[in-house]
Formats: structure tokens, sequence, C-alpha cells
């Protein structure tokens, strides 16, 4: 997910353009695109993108809840329908952006790119193909491509399109005013449902190593190469959500208010926080350690298992060793075996025979004796 600031480009508007009101109008009518504006009038224009391939092919889903009629709209091609359905769903379902007025976005359209050709045509070809969104708050959309879409799980891509919502919303209510971008990412990634702990021990690993940038760096250069990008985007989301626990949602939307007035991050964050960015990125980093220590590094990392794994081993060797020795002594101890009752024994046993002990001072009687 990412957001990518380019300049509006001069609209004209066109002909062609098919309405999906989930309203009641029927799927791939040809209408005019003043046809697609809601009851309030939604600037239709924002759906004609100069350079746009396939335009005569477009499909507009209107979304059916009243407080976004007027305000958002979703284009995809045939065979899209229900992934724009389910995207634009999880809007409906949380319209609203936390700390922001209500009624932001006031217009934005959602593009389900399906191909290449329709990704770049809408993005400027830009964005790193491992990317899952792009917002382009200049010109009031967000791209989402389908095959990115088609990988993460559900929750997933509704995140994106929440994701990319929150950039929008973001943007327009503080138009002209320069938004860091580690802000501008922690905020989408709280806006729409928070980031995923399991990942803190990269975070905790990394600020432990001294491979986390600050976040001032991140406003210079956003990472372009995957795996620093996902760290850059924790990095963000972590540092707002500490700083929504430390202020609460209340807090985040004076301080909104008031940087939309001053027309300053800085001037805002000192007056409504009561520190500098800097010193917050000192208290942040200490928050991360203490919070995500290195139990949860080592549990979560190769090394844990590999360390658990050569310990189990060790173990089962010791074990082995002992049981082998106890086995020695026991076979030591052991009686020897009877011999078999028709061998007999060997040696006689001290004193004789038992047989021979029992018939000494006996006389031997002839049986035939007595019948002579």
């Amino acid at each position: 997910m990412g957001v990518l600031l380019l300049t509006a480009f001069l609209l004209t508007p066109q002909a062609g353009l098919q309405a999906d009101s989930q309203a009641g109008s029927q799927v791939g009518a040809q209408v005019p695109a003043d046809a697609t504006r809601g009851p309030g009038g939604f600037p239709a224009e924002l759906l004609i993108q100069p350079g746009l391939p396939r335009v005569d092919e477009m499909v507009v889903l209107v979304p059916s809840v009243p407080e976004l009629a007027d305000r958002l709209r979703f284009v995809h091609w045939p065979g899209d329908g229900a992934r724009a359905a389910r995207l634009l769903d999880a809007i409906e379902r949380r319209p609203a952006l936390p700390g922001l007025p209500s009624e932001v976005p006031t217009a934005a359209v959602f593009f389900l790119a399906p191909d290449g050709a329709i990704w770049d045509a809408l993005t400027g070809g830009q964005i790193p193909e491992w990317g899952a969104g792009v917002a382009i708050p200049g010109r009031r959309l967000a791209v989402i491509p389908v095959d990115q879409g088609g990988r993460g799980s559900l929750a997933d891509r509704d995140r994106t399109a929440l994701h990319e919502w929150a950039h929008l919303g973001l943007h327009e209510y503080l138009s002209g005013l320069r938004i860091p971008r580690w802000f501008d990412e922690g905020y989408a990634q709280w806006a729409s449902g928070g980031w995923d702990v399991r990942e803190a021990w990269r975070l905790r690993l990394s600020l432990a190593q001294g491979g986390a940038p600050p976040l001032d760096s991140l406003n210079l250069a956003w990472p372009s190469d995957r795996a620093s990008a996902e760290l850059a985007y924790l990095l963000s989301a972590s540092a707002v959500e500490f700083l929504i626990a430390e202020s609460g949602e209340r807090g985040m939307a004076v301080f909104l208010a008031r940087w939309q007035d001053l027309g300053d991050f800085e001037e805002a964050f000192r007056a409504t926080f009561g520190l500098t960015t800097g010193s917050f990125e000192i208290r942040w980093v200490e928050h991360v350690k203490r919070r995500y220590g290195w139990i949860l590094v080592l549990y979560q990392t190769a090394a844990f298992w590999l360390l658990a794994g050569a310990a189990l081993l060790l173990l089962l060797r010791v074990r082995r060793r002992r049981d082998v020795e106890r086995m020695a002594r026991l076979r030591a101890s052991d009686p020897p075996d009877e011999p078999a009752y028709w061998e007999g024994p060997r040696t006689p046993p001290i004193g004789g025979f038992t047989s021979e002990r029992a018939t000494e001072g006996v006389t031997e009687v002839d049986p035939d004796a007595g019948t002579r």
C-alpha cells in the first residue's frame, strides 16, 4: 500500500460509461456520464481519465449507503464486479475516518485495474510491482490492481481499500499542507484497522541493530525495495499507534484540526502533545523496545528455532547416553538365568545334590528279595 502525489490532470468529459447502481440501475446499461451522479451531484468528471484504455467497457458501482452516494464511485471492468462490490462494501461499513470530519473525502473514485495497461495509464507506471494499491490525492482517485488484490486474504483486500480511502481523506482535509510521509502512512494503517503486531519482532530487531531509519528520513525518500518498504510501514504504523495510545482518538482529532488551522505540522504537534517530534521519536523507540522485547524477537525469528532445535538434539543425546548407562547397570545386577530343567546343573551345589542328601543313611532294598 502506498500514496503517490501527482499533479491533477486536465480532464475533459467523455460519454460511453456504464453505470451499475446498487440502488437499482441495470448492470452494463449504456448511460451518459452525468447519469452516474448521486442525488447531490457526484462530480462525474473524476471518472474520466486521459489516455485510459477500454473506456467503453467501464462499469461504475454507485454506493447504496446514502452518505456515500454523492461521494464515492467504484470503477471496474467486466469480470471483476464481485471484487469491486466487496471492496465498496468494506468502505460502506466504515465510511467515517477517525479524527476527521465525517464528510471527508467529499468525492473519490476507486479504479480496479484488470491489467498492466490500465494500471500504468492511471498511475503513470511509477508504482512498484509489489504494491497492493495506490492513492493519488491530487486527482481524488485510488487504484487497486486485480492481480495483487487476488493474492492476500479477503480481510487484507478490505484493508487495502480502507487504507487508500484514509489517504484520500487525510490529504483532502489538509489540502495544500505538507504531510510527513511517516504520519501519512501511519495514519492510513491505523484508520484501516491497525498493523499486524505479529510483525513487531522485525521492528524491535531493526531498532536494536540500528537498521531502522529515523522517522524524519522517511519524508525524504520512501524505500523502493519491498523489504525496506515493509519496515518503513511498520515504523510509521507503530509510531502513530503509540501516539494514539498516549492521547486517544480525541487527541488525534484535536491535533488534525489544529494542524489545519496553523498550517504547520511541527507547531501543531507541540501545541497538542506538548513535545517536539524529536522527543516523541525517542519516547516511541523506548516504547517499542519495552513492549516488544527480546523474548518476542527470539520467538518469532529463525534463530530461535535453530537454537531450540539444537537444544532439543542435545537433550535427546544426553538422555540416550543416560539410558544406555542405566541399562548396563541393571543388566549387571540381574541374577543368572535358570538352566533348563532337562539339562540339570553342570556342577553340584555346595552340600551335594538335593536327591543325594535325601537318600543318605537309607539301605537300598532289592524289590525282588521278598519273592525268593
